[in-house]
């Protein structure tokens, strides 16, 4: 088994994020799950139960995208560090009332 990095594809970085709303029974709390690719392939990902129990799936979601954000600016800056500049990095997530409320 080994991860394939292949050299001649494009230098665009993407995140992903989702999350699984109340899925833990005992506390009621939602799992984030975030994953980053680079080109064609993946570098990052992460999944994790959240701090707090979310009243809504668009509070939820909220808080992937949170971590998935502050994933992305931290992969920016080691980029950065390699002489790699990302201008504009898209996070995608499948909820859009999370989306209409990061935009606010």
């Amino acid at each position: 088994m080994s991860l394939w990095y292949p050299s001649h594809s494009p230098m665009h970085l993407v995140g992903y994020s989702n999350f699984d709303f109340a899925g833990c029974k005992l506390d009621r709390k939602s799992t984030s799950g975030t994953c980053h690719l680079l080109g064609s392939s993946l570098i990052s990902w992460h999944s994790k139960k959240q701090a707090c129990v979310a009243l809504s799936t668009a509070e939820a979601e909220y808080i992937a995208d949170g971590s998935c954000c502050a994933q992305i600016l931290w992969i920016k800056q080691q980029l950065e560090d390699f002489g790699l500049q990302v201008r504009k990095v898209p996070l995608m997530c499948d909820n859009i009332s999370a989306t209409i409320l990061t935009k606010n």
